[in-house]
């Protein structure tokens, strides 16, 4: 690491003003499509930034989304993502939701297709697109956010806005802005990143047979006959044995776990087994090391599952993610700041803006491991983990929000992140409507409108609503 002790002097500058908008979303990943296409339903002007060539973010790599039925098997994410993903089905770019005994559900997607159909839908809900500029700053006035400075090959520029929504899921944003934030456990250590890869070519049904006729010999933490209907796709959390095999051979693997998540396309299987301890996905030197170190695993895990997984055999590569999967960095510390036990308890709030099931979920700073724990049902999101302290004019959404490191682990993922994103889009355009500070509006109004759009709240909040 270079010590940064020299510095520079920037001169002031005079920035021009790009845009002007009613809300402003920083961010194009599963919570940001969402909060954008939510926020310009009544024709708002909205803008999405992102520092990328396309929306999608973790939905592009390769991951199945995890977390749209609850632990009971009931759907607990409805509304707009929902509609995002039956526009993928129209396309066979997704599958249905799927029961996991681990995961509560997978929906699988086909990264290449969240790319067009997600921009789609931005076009279509007129959400001014605007790629390839990063957020470099923040323009305050006082304790007010009036929007961000890009950063692009245009030079800096800023957009104002009267709302801004941060989806970066790094909270870069409020970060920027003063909101105190949190970074990892108490050790500073944080959830390690995958950099996921695709193999074609594979036998899945040779993959699925070897593991449903001998359980015995691959000691899978996860049997899909069981569970999926359809034979070629699945996913396949285990087959430890054989990676000890590998190991003992010399192959260098990072993880003690197989997992492995069929493509929609046949032959093709995504690989969730790269691992790099330490990574900060918050600076560019700490991301670099992470990509570098990535693809040097990837040789060793080619290698071990063309040689020991059945169906790997004529095994092929066809492309690595387009970035490192980040599982955690900053969290913001807002109005409430969700808990482990608001989770296993289940809880319920009054200003609930999503209910969300998945397990708490920990891939440990350090080692191979992982911890999973189950609440039995499901637990609400409250509107005040989304708002920030010390910062107006700003919603956060994602896994950015208000939360421990153990809760974050568990509201992490896409399906939650794209409810609160539907949730953030729906108030700032309230709070944009009525004049008032996001902090201000009135929740139970918010989740009227929530429930009239479709999404799903538990009752306590319809019983309200209806009386």
């Amino acid at each position: 690491m270079n010590n940064h002790h020299d510095v520079i002097t920037e001169p002031a500058k005079t920035i021009p003003v790009r845009a002007q908008v009613d809300m402003l979303v920083v961010g194009g990943g599963p919570s940001g499509i969402i909060a954008a296409q939510a926020a310009a339903e009544d024709g708002a002007k909205v803008m999405l930034v992102e520092s990328r060539s396309f929306v999608g973010g973790n939905m592009t790599i390769g991951l199945p989304i995890l977390g749209f039925l609850g632990q009971k098997g009931n759907q607990i994410i409805k509304g707009l993502p929902q509609k995002l993903i039956d526009k993928l089905k129209e396309r066979n770019a997704a599958s249905e939701h799927r029961p996991c005994p681990l995961h509560m559900s997978l929906t699988l997607v086909e990264p290449e297709s969240v790319k067009t159909v997600a921009l789609e839908a931005l076009v279509e809900s007129k959400v001014e697109v605007l790629f390839y500029a990063f957020c470099a700053g923040v323009v305050m006035e006082g304790d007010e956010l009036k929007g961000i400075i890009i950063e692009s090959k245009a030079g800096r520029e800023a957009i104002l806005a009267k709302v801004i929504i941060d989806c970066s899921g790094d909270a870069d944003v409020a970060y920027r802005s003063g909101v105190p934030c949190e970074y990892g456990n108490e050790q500073n250590g944080v959830q390690p990143p995958t950099l996921m890869f695709c193999l074609g070519g594979v036998d899945t049904e040779k993959l699925r047979l070897s593991v449903a006729q001998e359980p015995r010999t691959y000691l899978t933490d996860f049997i899909p006959a069981e569970y999926f209907g359809q034979n070629n796709q699945f996913v396949l959390v285990g087959m430890r044995n054989l990676v000890q095999q590998a190991q003992a051979a010399g192959l260098t693997l990072t993880t003690e776990r197989t997992i492995l998540i069929t493509g929609l396309r046949k032959g093709e299987v995504w690989v969730n087994m790269t691992r790099v301890n330490g990574v900060n996905g918050t600076d560019p030197e700490s991301l670099t090391h992470g990509e570098i170190e990535g693809r040097r695993q990837i040789y060793d895990i080619q290698r071990y599952l063309t040689t020991y997984v059945p169906g790997f055999e004529q095994a092929y590569f066809l492309k690595t993610a387009p970035f490192l999967g980040i599982r955690e960095t900053r969290r913001i510390n807002g109005h409430y700041t969700m808990t482990r036990e608001d989770i296993m308890s289940c809880r319920h709030f009054d200003d609930a803006i999503a209910v969300a099931s998945y397990p708490l979920d920990i891939h440990h700073p350090q080692g191979g491991g992982c911890t999973l724990e189950w609440c039995g049902d499901c637990y609400d999101i409250p509107y005040r983990s989304l708002i920030p302290q010390k910062v107006k004019n700003l919603i956060v959404a994602g896994r950015c929000i208000s939360a421990t490191h153990e809760a974050m682990s568990a509201i992490r993922v896409m399906a939650p992140c794209m409810a609160m994103g539907e949730a953030a889009g729906r108030a700032a355009k309230m709070a944009v409507q009525e004049g008032v500070q996001p902090a201000d509006i009135n929740v139970s109004k918010l989740q009227q409108e929530l429930l009239a759009k479709g999404a799903y709240l538990r009752t306590p909040v319809a019983s309200v609503v209806n009386s």
